[in-house]
């Protein structure tokens, strides 16, 4: 059974920190990278940030960037957000995304966490 459970959310003051983690099963989590999207009430689906499965290669949103800070360990099949200086726009659902590309491009996996909950407000 694949899943993907995010956690770490909460109701947090602007500036505030939160650290979010998704811990993953059911699957070969190393093979995969790792990406963070949010959804605000009424919005689309926002991506913030991605991690790759070989190098550990980071990458953020304009938005999030120098705020947010995304790590995996693979020896625990999870990743993590680390959020600081939390401002009201980024109350959403935050989810974790699992991706996998074969190499002949024919094949792809791709799973999705249930979310969780981030309120910044005062």
């Amino acid at each position: 059974q694949v899943q993907l459970v995010e956690s770490g959310g909460g109701l947090v003051q602007p500036g505030g920190s939160l650290r979010l983690s998704c811990a993953a099963s059911g699957f070969t989590f190393s093979f995969y990278a790792m990406t963070w999207v949010r959804q605000a009430p009424g919005k689309g689906l926002e991506w913030i940030s991605g991690i790759t499965n070989g190098d550990g290669i980071t990458t953020y949103a304009d938005s999030v960037k120098g705020r947010f800070t995304i790590s995996r360990d693979n020896a625990k099949n999870t990743v993590y957000l680390q959020m600081n200086s939390l401002k009201p726009e980024d109350t959403a659902g935050y989810y974790c995304n699992a991706k996998w590309q074969g190499s002949s491009l024919v094949v792809s996996r791709n799973y999705w966490g249930q979310g969780t909950q981030v309120t910044v407000s005062s």
